[in-house]
């Protein structure tokens, strides 16, 4: 199904069938991924920045729970524009607790749709000297933070942040330990990472027997002040553009359409498998 709400975002779902089993029942698993672009330029107040996103991501959160999504899983640092590229320490005011404000935002939406979500934030570690980490946090159904790798109630999932594609021993560690779902978000662009793209999740999921749900950003992003990217090129002051492209593999080989390069949306996959073990 592919349906196009022209003044919000771009809706797709699609279905991932197993070979049904005699003696135990099927389990179903509806897994969301959303990918968006930011609400306002770079140079406007950061809490105003992070809270137009809140808004502007809540209609898409809101029809993934009404398509009946048990996971969720948004873009890296969904809650601020991908500002690592510019080296200013500046931008790590959007670091936030993993109690902050936006984990706040995405329980009360858990809590209401029965969804777990998985929430890319600017973390600041308040306990160890506020330290600034790319985190991703998982809120359980119910609400609360349940970590970042742990088994939920519809299933084995990871997180594998952005660059941890590249990396196989990554994605074979994850399978020996069990996982079902990989989720990757990501910011990346079109010149560094699009030919690889579409291979290294399917490689990741066929080698390795699970499901890579990839999420990225649309968009292009202007900041204020020129920076360079270590490659020898002139300054610039955007990184982008960001090509979206979220989509979702299978262990055999399949790979559904992905979402558009330009626009923001959700896509969702509802999978149909044996039952979970204990």
């Amino acid at each position: 199904m592919v349906m196009t709400v022209s003044w919000l975002f771009l809706l797709q779902a699609f279905c991932f069938h197993a070979d049904k089993e005699l003696l135990r029942p099927p389990r179903i698993v509806r897994v969301g991924l959303i990918q968006n672009s930011i609400a306002l330029p770079t140079t406007a107040p950061f809490l105003d920045q992070r809270r137009a996103i809140f808004q502007k991501v809540k209609p898409i959160i809101d029809a993934a729970g009404a398509s009946g999504v048990n996971i969720l899983c948004l873009q890296e640092l969904w809650t601020m524009p991908f500002a690592l590229c510019t080296r200013e320490k500046r931008w790590c005011e959007f670091a936030e607790p993993v109690d902050g404000e936006s984990t706040k935002f995405m329980q009360d939406l858990a809590r209401k749709y029965n969804m777990v979500i998985i929430s890319p934030i600017l973390e600041r570690d308040v306990k160890h000297g506020e330290t600034v980490w790319n985190t991703a946090v998982v809120i359980g159904n119910r609400g609360n933070i349940i970590g970042k790798h742990r088994k939920t109630a519809y299933g084995k999932i990871v997180v594998n942040i952005c660059y941890g594609r590249h990396n196989p021993l990554n994605c074979l560690a994850f399978g020996l330990n069990g996982a079902e779902i990989v989720f990757n978000p990501c910011a990346t662009v079109g010149e560094l990472t699009e030919p690889m793209w579409p291979i290294e999740a399917r490689n990741a999921a066929i080698a390795n027997s699970y499901f890579v749900a990839s999420i990225n950003r649309v968009g292009t992003e202007i900041f204020p002040n020129p920076f360079t990217s270590g490659d020898g090129k002139p300054q610039h002051a955007d990184l982008g553009p960001f090509y979206g492209s979220s989509h979702f593999s299978a262990p055999d080989a399949s790979c559904i359409p992905s979402l558009s390069r330009y626009r923001d949306g959700l896509i969702y996959q509802t999978w149909i498998s044996t039952s979970a073990g204990s």
